[in-house]
Formats: C-alpha cells, sequence, structure tokens
C-alpha cells in the first residue's frame, strides 16, 4: 500500500490544505499527516467526511503520496500542481513542497 495524506480545498478561500497530525487543516503538504497503513487511511476517510458535512472543507480526497529524500510527494501530477501551488509566478512567497514530514 503506498503512503497516503488527506487533502481538500478549505471552504472560505478555496485553497489547498491537508490534514495534519493533530485533525487541522493545513497549507503545507510537508506538514500533512501521513497515513501508512488501512486503519489511517480509515481514519483519514472519516475525519474527510466530517470535516466535509461541517462546511470546512470540499473536494475531499485521500492521495498516493511517497517520500523521497525526507520530502513528501504526491504520485499524481494533478496533485503536485496542488502542492506546489499555482503553475504561474504571482503568489510570491507560497512554500509548497518544503518543511518537515510527520508519520504514523
Amino acid at each position: 500500500m503506498a503512503d497516503k495524506v488527506l487533502t481538500a480545498n478549505r471552504l472560505s478561500d478555496g485553497i489547498s490544505v491537508w490534514l495534519d497530525a493533530a485533525g487541522n487543516w493545513v497549507e503545507s503538504l510537508q506538514d500533512a499527516f501521513v497515513a501508512r497503513h488501512a486503519e489511517a487511511v480509515t481514519a483519514l476517510e472519516a475525519t474527510g467526511k466530517t470535516a466535509f458535512a461541517d462546511n470546512k472543507v470540499v473536494d475531499v480526497n485521500v492521495i498516493d503520496i511517497e517520500e523521497v529524500d525526507g520530502v513528501l510527494r504526491p504520485l499524481r501530477l494533478r496533485e503536485r500542481i496542488r502542492a506546489e501551488g499555482p503553475t504561474i509566478d504571482y503568489a510570491t512567497g507560497y512554500k509548497g513542497l518544503s518543511g518537515p514530514v510527520q508519520a504514523a
């Protein structure tokens, strides 16, 4: 099984977010909680459904990731673009794939 994280878009502003180990929605993939077994994936799915029902986030998905040299990287191109930020240079200061990793 590939490692997985929970991602969504924050309802208030549409920004891509990921669920961290404390249950908060964060703007950096590198701060996301990494599910490495089926029970953790099930917990992520339940948390995502609750957050969607509470109108905190939309487009909730559990996605496959890999860790390369300590950096989390989505396997699908769509998710890489969401994690790295806009493909045009207008979001100065966006951190994208930099930062620490938390794992289960």
